[in-house]
């Protein structure tokens, strides 16, 4: 068998460790046995192909460090310890028994003429699941720290304990990791993203959420909610907390009045940020100083103290609420917006809204009957299934499937009486609940996780005014009058529990939030 003139090492490579330097040393000189105990046979100076997979994704928990980072850490390390190495990024792709096949043709796109294949090369690796598919297209594997007799900690491992501040971490670290994330301050934006308190492994706030049907409404409603919001916008520096897809920004890119200003989008579900990216690149803001980042603005400040004009949020507060910890969690998203406005600067806030009152006490009278229809387990269902179901159901025949799903992913009592095959006695705040989101089953089980109704007009006021903000007196609740037409009405009524038929409450809030001029 032909000396072995490459080494694979497919991996995120967040942190490399002392382990791992002194591994491969070993390794290239031919003093190492593959997994089957067989001796490895190098060449002479053989070349380390280093794969960063998901190199596209960063600051998420699975991929807390952006791919340039890693690979000057990369590049360090071979300086260092003398290797011969090629540093080839390798875009996410789903979980696929494929991942091997996919890396490998990456990486012959990514670097001409290095065919990889099972009588050149060996692939040093320590998953057991990788080991498998690379083990099927032939190729021999060293197993790095899979069952060593010194039990050393895998990169991972050592990432987490520089997340946790455990200065433990240096000491297993690599020099050449340890000198890029002092230089880039990464050990903060790893302990960041790392404890973030809402944010998922993959960079969502869930795993149910259809990306494309949420990016499709946002796009859908930015004209609207941006002519809302412009005649309170003050030109300067421009932020759009849970920008989505970023379309308000590509609308406020548009306006000559604001040619001189800086934009800035946050959006911290990778999905959405990465679109933001694309339609930079692809030229849609017209305004060159449009920016975006991948924040979470709960987890550390993004903008210094009194240094934007105007913050946005839109259809994010009722998020906060839902995924990131309550009314704390607002308290701490005002916290933050107040801190960072200048003097004077506004807040502008559009979002859903629960009705006053809401724990009184009405009847939902249906126009169909279908109250008796039994939940299902829609966890079993993939989206597209799911969709087909409940379209097929009538308004009523959606209620009890909406009790199950909204008290077991909200986690609301949502209690409730049904009188008869049309009605329902329950709280107004959670009759709302229901009707503001039944015909929403592009995204029904990413919508049961989300509470419409916690707070209502006189709440908003409250916790506006206690962040320290003034309220301009334009602000305040609305009832959106299409969904009343078009959605409420076909579908259902509100009646008092003595029959009396009453008014749809408000649905929506607008908020104009100014932070004092002068503060006492």
């Amino acid at each position: 068998m032909a000396p072995l003139s490459y080494v694979l090492i497919p991996g995120r490579h967040h942190a490399l460790t002392r382990f791992q330097a002194n591994y491969l040393h070993e390794l290239v000189s031919g003093r190492m046995r593959d997994l089957e105990g067989e001796m490895l046979e190098m060449a002479p100076e053989p070349t380390l192909v280093w794969a960063i997979t998901s190199a596209n994704h960063h600051n998420t928990r699975r991929n807390p460090i952006p791919a340039n980072r890693r690979e000057v850490a990369i590049e360090l390390f071979s300086s260092q310890e003398g290797f011969r190495s090629l540093v080839i990024p390798v875009f996410d792709t789903q979980p696929t028994e494929r991942f091997a096949e996919i890396t490998l043709k990456a990486i012959e796109a990514g670097a001409e003429s290095l065919p990889l294949d099972p009588t050149n090369c060996v692939v040093a690796v320590s998953t057991p699941s990788v080991i498998e598919m690379y083990r099927k297209l032939g190729f021999r594997i060293a197993p790095l720290e899979l069952n060593h007799p010194d039990t050393p900690l895998r990169a991972w491992q050592v990432l987490e304990l520089c997340a946790a501040g455990d200065p433990a971490w240096s000491d297993l670290a690599h020099r050449a990791t340890v000198d890029v994330f002092d230089r880039y301050g990464l050990a903060a934006q790893v302990a960041m993203v790392l404890h973030d308190p809402i944010v998922s492994a993959e960079g969502s706030l869930t795993d149910t959420r259809n990306y494309r049907a949420y990016a499709a409404s946002f796009e859908a409603s930015a004209e609207r909610k941006w002519a809302q919001a412009r005649p309170y916008v003050l030109p300067g520096r421009i932020v759009d907390v849970g920008c989505a897809t970023g379309a308000i920004l590509e609308l406020a890119a548009r306006d000559s009045g604001l040619r001189e200003s800086d934009l800035f989008g946050i959006e911290v579900a990778q999905h959405l940020f990465e679109e933001c990216v694309h339609k930079k690149s692809q030229g849609v803001f017209a305004n060159p100083n449009t920016f975006f980042f991948q924040r979470n603005i709960l987890s550390g400040k993004v903008f210094p103290d009194s240094s934007i004009n105007t913050s946005l949020t839109f259809s994010l507060t009722h998020e906060i609420v839902s995924y990131a910890g309550g009314i704390h969690a607002l308290t701490t998203l005002l916290g933050a917006l107040f801190s960072q406005a200048v003097p004077g600067g506004v807040w502008i806030n559009s979002d859903v809204c629960g009705p006053v009152d809401g724990e009184r006490e009405v009847l939902l009278r249906f126009k169909e009957a279908g109250l008796a229809h039994p939940p299902r387990n829609l966890d079993e269902l993939d989206p597209s299934e799911t969709k087909r179901y409940l379209d097929s159901l009538a308004p009523a025949a959606r209620f009890q499937q909406f009790a199950q799903d909204f008290r077991r992913l909200a986690r609301s009592r949502f209690p409730f009486q049904q009188v008869d095959t049309h009605s329902v006695r329950l709280r107004l705040r959670d009759a709302m609940e229901f009707m503001s989101r039944f015909t929403y089953t592009d995204n029904w089980l990413s919508e049961c996780h989300e509470r419409f109704c916690t707070l209502a007009w006189p709440d908003w006021t409250s916790i506006v005014r206690s962040a320290g903000f003034e309220i301009d007196p334009r602000s305040g609740p609305w009832t959106n009058e299409w969904m009343v037409e078009n959605i409420f009405r076909p579908a259902a009524e509100l009646t008092m529990l003595s029959g009396e038929v009453i008014p749809w409450p408000a649905t929506h809030v607008f908020i104009v939030a100014i932070r004092p001029l002068a503060e006492v």
